[in-house]
This record gives structure tokens, sequence and C-alpha cells, in this order.
């Protein structure tokens, strides 16, 4: 074996994400899998993901060793995966809406029925305690069987197509437990959505599909034994995930839009789920559907009306985007310090964790039923469309404790789902139907419950309550400004849907497009992207987008698409990791086993040496996993030569398993004769990584690093007469808060890196403060020193190198 060196520093991670005891909550942190990184969970062990073509001999033998048929049944198997993605995920998405529809009809219908016969304290406890019930066994599911299903699951999305390789976010159980999660807490009135944990459920079809059943139980399909490789896993999560959009919203060009890779095949998933949502939305119009049929998947279909503005409409618009941005920066920062505190109850365990879902349960019902009294009653509407008051189903026309022939409008929009209070809040036609005090109690109700209830224990998803939210705050607006502008409350409402989710999600092109399918108006969209653009500059100057802080408390180590300025006045020399951990070309079984219980590295350069070649030389790169394949299958010679060993291993031997499922070098038993004999890296070693020279700016090097995604860079020097790799780049070592820890001087610096407006109420001294639960292996030791702004923590496992 060749060392460069062994400079490790074996540290674990112990601290909790929020500390009471410490005066500033944003250096204390802990690292989780999921979600549960807001709810205390165990410790995380994330990897990154190897996107990376091994271009080894062996794998260059198998892929030459393929015909013509093998080949066309790999990219037939793609496209038809694709179609059983689009299929399955419309099964699901059909089955959780016509769940939520009936479970939380039901409980309304009830409701609704006893307040007509005047029994208000019978209906308040049947209200409270079916919403106790759902939440309840929500929370319980969650926290026991599947705590990965917890949250929204964008985030853990986001990063895994980033690279990053999270541990149980695609499992069976992850999946269940999203499913009847979701069911139960919106349906239990909750102001939480289904959008965010539709993208995390269709992902985790995908993902299950392209692995072919169970190897556990033996049940598996060798056609897909191809797809086994990260590289084709996240072509699958990404088609998955496009078609959760469009199954949660019915928008497939959003879909697709949500992630722009795979445009063809996401398409083709994408159709595939609005056609089967046709279908079934047809099938539930005659009545075989319970109280399914008029809402879930149809709740955003508002009929297109014509309709023209005018130069003077633009202004009350662009105020609406000023606003919305400012409120979704406002949403964003309240929703961190409640989730840092949320974090602190749920690190005393699951006891905690259920107590805090329950309560907020309670506290919410009790609001939502005690609200309406607040709201004066009005009469029926001539002519109205639909019966007044509404009986026995969902409607805008609630009666609550009104007199006959009237109805409470706040009632009608909180005793429906969130569904059918957003349909209702768009409808072009119910511009005197909601008073203004009534909307303006909605909205602010809205804002902080929303904000309240995300973070439970128990899968909850961000989309539809900011829809709700903006939608009741734009219509507000509309009807302040009144007849000063010649744009209806129900577009009003479109448009402060779009202001609120640019200011908090900062997404703008997928949401843009979304709304037009979901409004089913083309009309809208210069009014759309108008508020789009200005709500969302707005908020860019205020702090982060939504999604960028639940993975920055979660712990993930997100890769930005661009460089920070500072980078460029860095070279990857100063931050490469080094010395190395290094193995020759054919090498002793007692080294590789040593090696491989010391250390925690993922990937480890190959070097010829004398006399196997005249001077050192770079071979490679070898990852753990295949050492531990050739541990495992015990190929070793008793004298250090190389011989053919082709016909021994096939490519099914190196598949990799399901996400965060490793063979560990623990469970390999080797004899001492075994133990003093060789290996042969040659066949198995990438022979082509990726190198970068020591003078490469970093900015340039981190750009590279992740348009490839790379998993490990390796650094060669620039002068001769030196080790031939003389460093390695991970993930981690592009992480601002490692740098930081080199370099404390660059942590003061690096605040100009994006310009914000620093109001009295949003002020964060430095959006991301915390490090990341990166891979941290063959590195020097940080500093244990922080500066203003930042934290420099060192407590993290070997996990990437």
């Amino acid at each position: 074996m060749s060392s460069l060196a062994n400079g490790e520093d074996e540290e674990s991670l112990v601290d909790p994400l929020l500390l009471s005891n410490h005066h500033d909550f944003s250096l204390r942190r802990r690292n989780t899998t999921s979600q549960l990184a807001l709810v205390g969970a165990n410790v995380c062990p994330i990897q990154s993901l190897d996107y990376e073509i091994i271009e080894n001999a062996f794998f260059k033998e198998d892929w030459r060793s393929r015909g013509k048929i093998q080949i066309f049944q790999y990219i037939f198997m793609k496209w038809v995966l694709c179609l059983l993605i689009g299929l399955v995920v419309s099964l699901v998405g059909f089955f959780i809406n016509l769940g939520v529809e009936n479970v939380a009809g039901t409980k309304f219908v009830i409701t609704s029925n006893m307040m007509l016969e005047k029994r208000y304290w019978t209906a308040f406890f049947v209200f409270t305690a079916s919403d106790f019930g759902l939440t309840l066994f929500a929370s319980l599911f969650t926290a026991l069987v599947s705590p990965a299903a917890a949250g929204s699951g964008i985030p853990e999305v986001k990063a895994y197509l980033n690279g990053v390789d999270l541990p149980n976010i695609f499992t069976p159980r992850t999946l269940i437990g999203k499913i009847l999660g979701i069911i139960s807490a919106v349906s239990s009135s909750l102001l939480i959505g289904k959008a965010g944990p539709m993208v995390h459920i269709s992902s985790s079809i995908a993902t299950l599909l392209g692995q072919g059943g169970s190897e556990k139980y033996h049940l598996t399909w060798k056609w897909l034994d191809v797809f086994k490789n990260d590289r084709d896993r996240r072509d699958l999560v990404t088609c998955g995930a496009a078609a959760g959009i469009a199954a949660a919203f019915r928008a497939p060009v959003g879909g697709v839009l949500w992630r722009g890779a795979l445009l063809w095949r996401a398409f083709f998933s994408t159709a595939v789920v609005a056609i089967m949502l046709r279908g079934f939305m047809d099938f539930c119009y005659s009545g075989k559907c319970g109280l399914f049929g008029t809402g879930g998947l149809i709740m955003f279909n508002v009929t297109s009306e014509n309709f023209v503005y005018h130069l003077d409409d633009v202004p009350p618009v662009l105020l609406l985007g000023v606003i919305g941005g400012i409120l979704g920066a406002l949403f964003n920062f309240i929703l961190k310090k409640v989730l840092r505190i949320y974090n602190l109850i749920h690190g005393k365990g699951i006891v905690y964790q259920i107590f805090l879902a329950c309560s907020v349960s309670i506290f919410t019902s009790c609001l939502l039923f005690g609200l309406p009294w607040l709201a004066s009653c009005q009469a029926c509407p001539s002519g109205a469309s639909e019966d007044c008051p509404t009986i026995g189903r969902s409607g805008n026309y609630k009666k609550f404790q009104c007199a006959p022939g009237h109805y409470n409008d706040l009632a009608s929009l909180i005793f429906n789902t969130n569904d059918d209070a957003i349909r209702n809040l768009f409808s072009h036609s119910t511009d005197s139907e909601f008073h203004g005090s009534s909307m303006l109690i909605f909205f602010v109700t809205c804002f902080f419950l929303s904000i309240f209830s995300y973070g439970i224990v128990a899968p909850s998803g961000l989309f539809v309550p900011v829809i709700v939210t903006g939608a009741s705050y734009g219509r507000y607006v509309g009807m302040l400004i009144g007849s000063s502008t010649s744009l209806n409350n129900g577009l009003f409402a479109v448009l402060g849907a779009a202001s609120l989710l640019g200011g908090s999600m900062r997404v703008t092109v997928s949401v843009c497009v979304m709304l037009l399918e979901l409004t089913n108006n083309l009309l809208l969209l210069p009014l759309v992207m108008v508020v789009l653009l200005v709500s969302k500059t707005v908020a860019d100057g205020l702090n982060a987008n939504v999604y960028d802080m639940l993975m920055m408390l979660k712990g993930f180590p997100y890769l930005e698409s661009h460089a920070e300025p500072y980078m460029r006045q860095l070279t990857v020399a100063d931050v490469a990791t080094r010395p190395l951990l290094c193995f020759q070309g054919i090498e002793k079984v007692r080294n590789i086993v040593d090696m491989l219980r010391n250390s925690r590295h993922n990937g480890f350069p190959v070097i010829d040496e004398p006399p196997h070649s005249e001077s050192p030389v770079l071979f490679g790169l070898i990852l753990r996993a295949h050492l531990i394949v050739l541990l495992k299958k015990k190929v070793f010679f008793r004298t250090p030569v190389g011989l053919d060993v082709f016909d021994q291993f096939s490519s099914v031997d190196f598949a990799k398993g399901a996400s965060g499922i490793r063979d560990k070098i623990e469970d390999i038993e080797l004899t001492d004769e075994e133990m003093e004999m060789y290996i042969d890296l040659h066949p198995f070693s990438n022979a082509s990584p990726y190198t970068v020279v020591e003078t490469m700016s970093l900015a340039k090097a981190l750009i590279l690093f992740r348009q490839i995604g790379l998993r490990h860079m390796l650094v060669i020097p620039n002068t001769p007469d030196r080790p031939p790799a003389v460093g390695i780049l991970t993930r981690h070592d592009f992480m601002p808060e490692h740098i930081y820890g080199l370099y404390p001087s660059l942590a003061n610096r690096a605040r100009w890196k994006r310009p914000r407006f620093r109001l009295p109420f949003l002020s964060e001294s430095a959006f991301r403060q915390t490090p990341p639960c990166t891979e941290i292996g063959q590195r020097k030791k940080q500093p244990k020193t922080s500066t203003p702004g930042t934290a420099i923590t060192t407590t993290f496992e070997e996990y990437e190198k």
C-alpha cells in the first residue's frame, strides 16, 4: 500500500440544532436524514451520489459485450418506466384526493348539519375530536413507522437531484407513511397541502419501480438490473417529480418545467398523468366517488373569462407584487424561527413530538370553529348558481349560526377543504359573496396557521397553504381598490397567490405556467409575469427562498449553480483535502481491509509505483463499494501479478442497491492466509477520473464539479518531482463553512456576496450560518474558531472521501 499520509480527524456530530443555553441559535445544530432534521431525529450519514460514468476495463468490456438487442432493451425500458410512473402516480394521486375529499368532506357535512340543528357544542366537540384523531393517527404513524415521511419532501428531492444521497427517503415504508399521513393530516383541518408530499411520493414510486422489485424477498426483474445505478435512478426521480407536480395541480407543463432535464421523458410521464386524471374525474362526475367529484383535482378549474386591462391597472398589480414579496420574506423568516423552536421541543423525544402535533391540532380546531362567530351574516344573493345556504355538501354558502336565508362567508371558507376554498377565492363570480373584514381575518389566520402547522411530525406541504394565503390577500387588496380598477376580485386573488408564491418560493417560470394551467386563462400571462418578477425581486433582497432555508436547516450540502465571489480569489490547492490515502495498482488484501476499516473514505486514488512503472503514475480512482465487492468475491492472487478475472464478475455484482443501503467491510470475514494475498485493482479502477491542476480557481472547479455531477475530483500538481495526486475535492470542500474554517477572514468579507436590504423585523446576520451535514474525510483539521455571523464546526463523521 502506498499512503502519502493519514491525516484523518475522526469526530462525530452530537450538537443539536438548537440549544437553549446558547445565545445564538444558529451556531448549534443537528443534522438528520429528512424533515426530522427539524423534529429531533438521529444523526444522518449523508453521502454523495455517484453520477459519474465509471470508465474502467471491466465495465468497458461489459458494455462491448452487449448486442443491439440489449441496447434496444435498455432504451425501451426507459420509456416503459416513464409510462409506469405516470400510471402509478395518477392512481396514487387520485386515491389521495379521493380520501381527503371524502374524509374531510364527511367531517364538514356532519358538523354543518349539527350547526343547522343548533347543537353548537356538540358540533364543536365532533369537529375538534375528529381533527384531533386524524392528527394523532398521522403523527403516530409518522413518528413510529416512517420518520422520513414527515414534512414536505421537496427539499429532500431537490437535494437528491443535486447529488446528495439521503438514507430512507425513497423506501416503501416512507412511501406508505407519506400516503396515509397526508390523507389524515390534510383532512384534519391543519393548514397544510399535499403538493409537496405528492412530489416526494411520486419520486419514491419512480425509485421503487426502477429497482425492479425487492431484493430482500428475491422478487426482482433482471431487465431492470441495468437501472441500479445513481445516474439512471436520478433520471427516474426527475420524471417522478414532474409527474408529482402534474398529479397535484393537473398541470403537466408546469411539472416538466419544475426540472428542465430529460424534457421528453418527463413530458411523457406528465402527459400520462393528465390523461389518467381526466378519466378518473369523468368517472367521478357520475357520483360514484362519494363527496369527491367537484373538488380535489379540479379545484383550480376556473372558467375562462375574457377580460381587458388598461395601463391604469398596472400600478395596483405592481403594488400587489411588492407587498407580496415582503409578505413572502416575512413568511420565510417567521417559519425559520418557529422550526427552530419546534426542533427544541422535538429533541426531547417522540412523546413531545406527538404532544406538539396534537396541541397544534386542538388550537387550530378551536380557532377555526370560533372565528366564524366574529363574522356577520349576509343575506343569500338572488340568482345564486347554487343553493343558499349550502346543506349536505361543499359550497360557498355555509349557514353556520345564521338565520334562515343567510350565510356566513367566513365559515364558507373555513368549513371547506383548502381546494374548495381556493376555487371559491379564484372564482370571478363571487365578488359580492365575501366581506372585507372576513377576508382580512381569513388571510391573517391562514398566514400564521400555515407556519405553525408546518414542521410537526406529519407529512405536510407549503404550496397549497401559500396559495390559500396569497389568494385571500389578493382578494382583500381587490376589495380595497374597488371600482378604481377593471380587474375583478377573483383575478386579484390569482395575482395575490402568484405574488406570495414568488415572495416565498422564488420560482417564477414554473409557477407562472402552473397558474395559467390551473386557472385555464391565458390572458393572465402578462400580469402574472409582472407580479412574479416584482415579488421575487423584492423578496430576494430580504432573505433566501423557503426551500433553500429548509435545506440549510436540515443540513443538506446543496451546491449552488453559481460560485461565490470569494471563490475566484482561491485556488483548489487552498482547500483541497490532503494528504491522501492511496492504493497501489496491485495491492495486498490486508492493506485494503485495514484502510477500509480505519477510514470512511469512499474514493481512493490508485497509484502505479516502481517496479510496476518507471515512476509514480496516477492510474485512476477506485470506490469503496467496488473494493468491498472484490473482497466479498475473494478473487485473490498469491503473488503480486495481474491475471484475467473478467469471467468471475458481471455488471450486476457492482450494481448499487437502494439509496442508503450499502455493504459494510465489517461483514466480510477473511482468513489470515487470505489477508496476505493480493488483488489487482487495475480492471476495476476508473482510469479516467476528472482531474484539475492545483492552480485552477475554486470558482471554476465548482462549476465543473456541479455541472458534471461529480463526487470526487483529483488535484494534480503543476510542478514535477511530486506525487501524481496532491489532493482530492469533494462536495464538502466547496461548502462555505469549510472554507471559512480554513480562512476565517473570508467570513466577514463574504457578507456582500448577496446584497440584501436590512429591515429591522427581517434582519439576519447571515442566512447560511450553520454548516451542512457534509462528508468530511481526508482533510486538514479545521481551526475551531468563529467569526461574527459564521459558525465553524468540525464535528462531522468522515463519509465522503
